[in-house]
């Protein structure tokens, strides 16, 4: 049975990271592109903008295969809609084994850019709330168990450009190692009251790892976060999503 509870918690934190990416590729499906990729869609004025997911999936043997639907473009993911779902109903209605529901969350960029497979029109709606579907990641075991730690990176396969304007505030995590890595999105997942005006002082709330540091500054000229085939994406103890620079 704690084996049991251990596998389910560690599975829902890997699925918390791996419902930060927006557009994803199927990594069997996709390798790293060696030349710049060309964006097929691009979405603005997207800084403080409410969205929530709903991810689901079946288990195949060592295998979870997750559908990863997003609000994003569609619908700012009603409070009162989405309070009403149900995990056992959603899971019931699409046959799935697995049910995740995250959010809400506000991205912290100013635009995205996007390219590959899941630039699609595939929709379904969960309790009155329209998604798009944005993923489907199939996740080896090993990855489930390695993925699930917070303030450590997981490879994401996608095809993005997240841009930050100049004038604009960005908040970053550096790593004891000296890597960088810029929110994309912050969650009122862990602290319900988290909101854009908190993040400047963020680190009051944060545990961070020793040598980590926090800070927030304005940018002189505008950030963009290219992932070429694969992002390195991590979680702070808030649940807030940052990619690596």
């Amino acid at each position: 049975m704690a084996q049991s509870k251990k596998a389910a918690l560690t599975l829902k934190l890997l699925l918390l990271s791996l419902s930060t990416v927006f557009i994803a590729e199927s990594a069997h499906a996709q390798s790293i592109q060696q030349k710049p990729p060309e964006f097929a869609m691009s979405v603005s004025n997207l800084r403080n903008q409410r969205y929530c997911e709903v991810l689901y999936g079946n288990r195949n043997w060592l295998t979870l295969e997750v559908k990863v639907f997003n609000t994003q473009g569609l619908n700012l993911c009603p409070e009162d809609q989405w309070k009403a779902l149900s995990k056992d109903a959603i899971a019931k209605a699409v046959d799935a084994s697995f049910v995740l529901l995250n959010g809400p969350r506000y991205w912290t960029m100013d635009e995205i850019q996007a390219a590959g497979s899941t630039v699609n029109n595939v929709k379904e709606s969960f309790g009155g709330i329209e998604m798009n579907l944005r993923a489907v990641v199939k996740v080896g075991l090993f990855k489930q168990l390695i993925g699930s730690k917070q303030y450590s990176p997981n490879e994401i396969i996608r095809t993005t450009n997240f841009i930050y304007r100049s004038g604009s505030t960005v908040y970053e995590l550096t790593s004891s190692a000296g890597d960088v890595y810029v929110m994309q999105s912050y969650s009122q997942i862990v602290n319900p009251t988290l909101s854009i005006k908190d993040l400047s002082t963020l680190e009051q709330q944060l545990k961070m790892p020793a040598g980590w540091s926090y800070k927030s500054r304005v940018l002189e000229r505008d950030l963009s976060l290219v992932a070429n085939g694969i992002a390195y994406v991590l979680q702070d103890n808030l649940a807030n999503s940052y990619q690596r620079r």
